[in-house]
């Protein structure tokens, strides 16, 4: 028997734009749709950016409130995942838009280099949008670029800011951080099961994605 899979789509990233391709939905409008698209199709779970007007990154609560009504609206059971990344946005604006109550948002536990920038996460501020997300109810994707950010999840398992199991995903692929390789992606499979250990009957989520 076929075992049931999560598809999930991010419908827009944080880098391109129209003038890279003009099928990216940049406006409220444009996502709620093009995540309806998708939804149809069989997708189950969205990862939300939001622009400002100039299709810059944006953490703007309003946007992603437009967003995630549009979506709970058109597409009904589907989990809305709010974007916490750094790419052109400051940390003190990052979790703004935590009290909206996402089903998930993205917690990167750690810092990486992207071929432009740093992408920063000290320690401090990863502890504190943990706990924002564990105030509201929000499931944390661990976002682990770097073998050391999914050692930096167990620590907080540890500490009570993230609930166990914990919901990991291995972005691979990037330049300048973990190679997309099958012999490298069985090494974290097998990792996260030892310093991540799942309550008895539940498993590990994981999965794998060549970056955004």
């Amino acid at each position: 028997m076929a075992e049931p899979v999560i598809i999930t789509v991010a419908i827009t990233g944080a880098l391109p734009r129209k003038k890279d391709n003009p099928a990216v939905p940049v406006t409220p409008t444009e996502q709620i749709e093009s995540t309806h698209e998708a939804y149809e199709a069989g997708a189950s779970l969205v990862h939300i950016h939001v622009r400002n007007p100039d299709e810059s990154p944006s953490s703007a609560p309003d946007l992603y409130a437009k967003v995630q009504e549009g979506v709970r609206k058109h597409c009904p059971g589907m989990i809305v995942q709010f974007s916490t990344g750094g790419r052109g946005r400051e940390q003190s604006a990052r979790g703004a838009m935590l009290h909206l109550k996402p089903d998930m948002a993205s917690l990167a536990t750690g810092s990486v280099n992207f071929p432009a920038s740093v992408y920063e996460n000290p320690s401090d501020f990863v502890e504190g949008l943990a706990k924002t997300m564990l105030e509201n109810g929000i499931k944390p994707e661990v976002e682990v670029f770097d073998l050391a950010m999914l050692y930096n999840a167990a620590s907080l398992v540890k500490k009570g800011l993230l609930k166990s199991p914990p919901h990991v995903q291995f972005v691979l692929g990037i330049p300048n951080a973990t190679p997309a390789r099958r012999s490298i992606f069985d090494f974290l499979r097998a990792e996260i099961a030892d310093v991540l250990p799942a309550r008895p009957g539940l498993q590990p989520a994981s999965g794998a994605t060549n970056g955004r």
